[in-house]
């Protein structure tokens, strides 16, 4: 029996947030895959307050929240660490950390449509240029330098989710040539082997984001 477990759901971005941290640190563990529709007796044993994934299970105790979690995995196991040790450094990339915790415009982006979709593409536009802006260093790989550190693991959702509702919403939010940082940081981050073959498939994210939205959409409708 893994003495490390992660229950998860496949097309969240907080559960591909852990897994990339315990690929990135070698951790061997034993996935459960979430039906969210009916969670199971665990889940909501391991996580009766908010009853959300991830929850990461480390010899039989239960650690909640994506970027709680992420800490402690850089806790536990500091080898190939995810934070920089200078105090300032560090300081910087829990800002930025927070700061992707804080983005609820690409949920916005997939939970509306018309007038309302408009205005959160235009409202994501802006934050993506103060990440660009502010929140990437010219000539590095990554947000920290040029190894991904949990700063870059933080904004994957920014590196895969968005373009995924892109493509089946028609919208363009990042475009390369107002954002070539971040476009550049995307290309850098996802080419990294172990971030490439743990990403979600593209096609099937399509289709079951689609079909949720739509469902979504309907039931606001009524």
């Amino acid at each position: 029996m893994a003495a490390v477990k992660l229950h998860g759901s496949w097309l969240s971005p907080f559960t591909f947030r852990v897994i990339c941290a315990l690929k990135l640190k070698g951790i061997s563990y034993e996935y459960i895959d979430e039906d969210l529709s009916d969670k199971s007796p665990l889940l909501l044993q391991y996580n009766p307050i908010h009853k959300k994934v991830p929850v990461l299970v480390h010899d039989g105790k239960p650690i909640c929240e994506s970027t709680v979690i992420l800490r402690y995995i850089d806790e536990i196991w500091p080898h190939n660490p995810l934070l920089p040790t200078d105090p300032y450094e560090k300081a910087r990339a829990l800002f930025w950390i927070k700061f992707a915790d804080d983005m609820t415009l690409i949920g916005r982006l997939f939970r509306t449509d018309g007038e309302e979709q408009e205005q959160a593409a235009k409202e994501c536009s802006k934050v993506l240029e103060t990440i660009e802006e502010h929140g990437l260093i010219e000539g590095k790989k990554f947000f920290g330098g040029d190894e991904i550190s949990m700063v870059d693991i933080a904004f994957c959702s920014v590196a895969h989710w968005l373009g995924v509702i892109e493509e089946f919403s028609g919208l363009k939010v990042l475009e390369p040539h107002k954002l070539p940082k971040l476009s550049s940081w995307i290309q850098n981050f996802k080419s990294v082997p172990l971030i490439k073959e743990n990403l979600p498939d593209r096609a099937k994210m399509i289709a079951m984001l689609k079909r949720r939205r739509e469902e979504m959409l309907a039931s606001k409708s009524d």
